[in-house]
């Protein structure tokens, strides 16, 4: 049985769906392990916890099981895979707005004390992200910022900023053209920097924060 796994664990995305369909099981554990760390990783930074990131990962690999048959062969399994969670993320924020926005706010940090950083990737000597993101109050007005953003604004940027992503892919995701892409991402970074400017010399706020696409 190790071998088997061993020898499974080698294989490609594209052989691994081939054989999942076929009806090997052990094939599609084989994908999970190997995506769910960045399903994950944008599930958590898109949540904001780590119990609703759990369930979006689940989810996402429930989804893309019960359409492997729809899924086409010249496509590559991480990044469809990595949408279907994109867009269930999207789902769950927009619900939990409609929740709240019957509900009193809550005042707190959120659970699991995210540490923030969204615009980690923007260079600027002076001060760095890093640094800022030390600060415990700061990490809570950054919080509160990204639940401010619409879903669409805070896929944008976490995609962009913390996941890399391209402009084409975040526009996928968001069913949107590349433009309307660019101002989204725009419009969440101009947010973030309202936000932090309290905490950034005011000589530096808006070079701290920057404006990258």
């Amino acid at each position: 049985m190790g071998s088997e796994r061993a020898g499974a664990e080698g294989i490609s995305d594209a052989i691994a769906v081939e054989r999942t369909l076929a009806g090997e099981r052990e094939a599609y554990r084989v994908l999970v392990e190997r995506h769910s760390r960045r399903l994950f990783q944008l599930a958590y930074r898109m949540s904001g916890n780590a119990h609703d990131a759990e369930e979006i990962v689940q989810e996402a690999f429930l989804r893309a099981y019960q359409k492997l048959e729809q899924f086409a062969g010249n496509a590559n399994f991480g990044t469809w895979v990595y949408r279907i969670a994109a867009n269930y993320s999207i789902d769950r924020m927009r619900q939990r707005k409609s929740e709240e926005a019957r509900r009193e706010p809550v005042s707190g940090p959120m659970e699991d004390g995210l540490q923030v950083d969204p615009i980690s990737q923007v260079r600027d000597p002076q001060p760095s992200p890093e640094r800022l993101a030390g600060s415990v109050e700061l990490s809570v007005t950054m919080q509160r910022a990204l639940e401010e953003l619409t879903p669409a604004e805070r896929t944008a940027i976490v995609m962009r900023h913390w996941e890399g992503c391209a402009i084409e892919e975040i526009a996928a995701v968001l069913k949107s053209s590349s433009n309307a892409t660019k101002n989204t991402v725009f419009r969440a970074v101009q947010k973030l920097r309202r936000a932090l400017e309290p905490y950034v010399e005011p000589r530096s706020a808006a070079g701290a924060m920057g404006t990258k696409l």
